[in-house]
């Protein structure tokens, strides 16, 4: 595999990166999209401090990704299961 030398631009910094051959495309497509996504949210918001706008994106990214509903889903199954035993428990305390 050979290795090659890119430089990608991410909210208007330059990025010098080190990529294998075949995932120079799709590293360049996920630069365009970053900034594309980028200037979506620039022009929606009053914000215009980039770091901002990159937190904003991860964040979006995080919750396209599902990230955040598996530790809900974990909350609701713990929250019944602990309801769950103090069912129990009161039934096993009346008897």
């Amino acid at each position: 595999m050979s290795e090659l030398s890119i430089k990608v631009t991410i909210a208007n910094r330059v990025y010098p990166l080190t990529v294998q051959a075949e995932e120079e495309e799709e590293v360049r497509k996920a630069a365009t999209y970053i900034n594309e996504r980028i200037k979506t949210l620039e022009s929606g918001f009053a914000v215009k401090d980039k770091l901002d706008l990159l937190a904003m994106l991860a964040l979006e990214l995080t919750i396209e990704k599902g990230h955040g509903k598996e530790e809900l889903q974990n909350d609701k199954v713990l929250h019944s299961i602990s309801h769950l035993i103090e069912t129990i428990d009161h039934h096993l305390a009346a008897e």
